[in-house]
């Protein structure tokens, strides 16, 4: 049971962090100082009564962790980790200011959050990966406290967290919702009718909670209630006011996002009067019970070289199925999640390993996500993230978040372009590329075979950042020896001769297709130099100009992607400031229609036989 602090000091602990939160966004005349107001009481008891941490180590993995969701609130949280020493007061005063890790919205730039919050909908999910990882890899006593707020709440991600930690009896999950009533422009859909929360979430079987939102005491109650709580998670709903003790402000509609301006002094003089114990208050913040286990996720190799034949026909996806086996055999913290494609994108493959390592997140990719976010947070796992290609862009704002969270998530999108044949348009990623390569700090792996793949796979478990790995769905021969030596940021000659007339770049599909063609080509006396890329992001720049010079100045690039944002950008940005180096690109100019893999390929221009022609055409330049 939690530490019981006086319920005064928890009081005027809330009342300091709602004086706070108006100093500095009325510093900073920006911010959001009345959603701060409707969560100071909650804060005030989870951080100074309820939660178990180390004040001076934040993120110690056998801590209880918290998610502030509701992201604009963090002058508030900001202002809890004032009260407990970890940030100067004088500090607050530079909230918003350009060189100042307390941003608007909360980052890892701060020892004491996890992931980068704001985009509403999010922390949820991040919370149940959290979650699921404490109690399933670690093994310990910790709980994650998420707050959302009622507004985010209409977010269908959500519900597929709400689903998913039912689902998987995540006890150690307790959820905050703040139903502070207004929105941005206007009132919630639900407002006070906190019933309807209520009904909901025990549909979902959840255990749930109405609370004051403002009561101590209550709080108190109802955070005790939660954690002993075993068997299913729990929601407190919370019955909060926006502008909480700002008189005249309090619970009125066109304050969201503002600061209290003229009203500024005004207000702080009422809350300052709150007080009752002027001094330092006395609180004692209690300590995790059990200690989580070290662990390593640094050098994971493949537990066996790669064992295949030039020429052998196999996928990558199904490449990329044996190479995760292989990392998870060289270390217990591998991971994978998928959204019920794993027989497709053969992540199926570690769940036969060891089902124990593999995450059913069922189909809700925002979710899928945003839980592999979670369970990466604080290092205790290594995890990959698979589906077909196309369904990822669903959950763009999850992995572009994931970014400024400086996650380390691996994501694996199968079935790229219009290589996978009948199954049509929807099914058919052809701006993955482009999404991936937008992402800050990614790393585009597209390998061309098995063998690349599964070296992929090894350097992606390693790689800082978020990584991307596109796998096709046909069959590509094997074109490297299992011995080969492969870098980020390199590319490689696969066939070339010193009568080079074009440089060649394609990926996955079209490189093979590209490779038969400089072999028809070389009969007609045309030589052709054929480059894989293997990394789209980072692109081996220095390698491209210097084959494309010893390769008459000219480069043909065909993709199975849309023009915008795919290989064929990447490379005219890689040469954009080589005078007099010719680029041509092929892609897919239009929505494309359902076939079988060689006739869509042939009828969108991507075989051989049309290789072919582009390169005579591209000679003639």
């Amino acid at each position: 049971m939690p530490l019981v602090t006086d319920s005064q000091v928890l009081k005027d602990l809330a009342t300091r962090i709602r004086i706070l939160s108006v100093e500095s966004t009325s510093a900073a005349n920006s911010g959001h100082p009345t959603t701060c107001s409707s969560i100071a009481e909650i804060l005030s008891v989870l951080f100074f009564n309820t939660m178990r941490y180390v004040v001076s180590s934040p993120r110690d993995p056998s801590s209880d962790r918290f998610v502030l969701s509701k992201g604009h609130a963090a002058p508030a949280l900001y202002a809890a980790w004032v009260e407990n020493g970890v940030i100067p007061e004088s500090e607050l005063l530079k909230l918003r200011q350009l060189g100042t890790d307390l941003e608007g919205h909360p980052t890892p730039r701060l020892s004491f959050v996890d992931v980068g919050t704001g985009s509403l909908g999010q922390g949820l999910a991040i919370a149940a990966g959290m979650a699921y990882t404490i109690k399933k890899y670690d093994n310990i006593d910790a709980r994650v406290y998420c707050l959302i707020g009622d507004g985010e709440s209409a977010e269908g991600s959500i519900w597929e967290s709400i689903n998913f930690i039912s689902h998987y009896k995540l006890d150690n999950v307790v959820l905050i919702i703040d139903a502070n009533r207004l929105g941005q422009s206007e009132p919630t859909t639900i407002g006070h009718k906190l019933d309807i929360y209520n009904a909901r979430l025990n549909a979902f079987g959840w255990n749930s909670i109405i609370v004051d939102g403002h009561n101590v005491e209550e709080l108190v109650n109802a955070f005790d209630a939660a954690n002993a709580t075993k068997g299913k998670p729990t929601a407190l709903i919370a019955r909060t006011y926006k502008g909480r003790a700002f008189p005249n402000i309090e619970d009125r509609e066109g304050w969201h996002g503002k600061p209290l301006g003229k009203e500024t002094d005004r207000v702080l003089e009422h809350l300052k009067a709150l007080i009752i114990n002027k001094g330092k208050l006395n609180y004692t913040i209690p300590t995790p019970i059990q200690q989580a286990p070290v662990v390593s996720i640094e050098n994971i190799k493949l537990a066996s070289p790669p064992n295949y034949k030039i020429g052998e026909a196999l996928a990558t996806r199904q490449a990329y199925g044996t190479a995760l086996v292989k990392i998870a055999q060289n270390n217990p913290r591998v991971i994978a999640l998928d959204g019920d494609m794993k027989n497709s994108t053969f992540s199926e493959q570690l769940k036969k390993y060891d089902p124990a390592r593999y995450i059913e997140c069922f189909i809700a990719e925002q979710n899928l996500v945003g839980v592999a976010i979670g369970a990466s947070c604080r290092d205790r796992t290594v995890a990959f993230v698979s589906t077909f290609a196309a369904f990822l862009t669903r959950a763009f704002d999850q992995i572009r978040m994931g970014a400024i969270s400086q996650t380390n998530v691996n994501f694996v999108g199968s079935h790229c372009g219009v290589s996978i044949g009948e199954d049509g348009a929807s099914q058919m990623a052809l701006e993955d590329l482009a999404m991936f390569r937008v992402i800050p700090g990614a790393t585009v792996f597209y390998p061309a075979d098995a063998v690349s793949t599964e070296r992929a796979v090894e350097m992606a478990a390693n790689t800082p950042g978020v990584c991307f790995l596109r796998t096709n769905r046909p069959p590509t021969k094997v074109i490297y020896a299992n011995d080969f030596h492969f870098q980020i940021g390199k590319s490689n000659v696969i066939l070339s001769s010193s009568k080079d007339q074009v440089l060649y770049i394609g990926g996955g599909v079209t490189l093979q297709e590209g490779i038969t063609a400089a072999q028809k080509l070389v009969q007609l006396g045309i030589g052709v130099r054929v480059l894989d890329l293997f990394t789209i992001k980072p692109i081996d720049k220095e390698g491209i100009i210097k084959n494309a010079l010893e390769a008459g100045k000219r480069i043909l690039v065909v993709e199975d992607h849309y023009p915008e944002g795919g290989i064929g950008e990447a490379v005219l940005s890689a040469v954009a400031e080589v005078r007099d180096i010719y680029v041509r690109k092929v892609a897919i100019p239009r929505v494309p229609r359902s076939g079988t893999t060689a006739a869509v390929l042939d009828y969108y221009g991507l075989s051989a036989k049309h290789i072919v022609n582009y390169v005579q055409d591209v000679i003639k330049y």
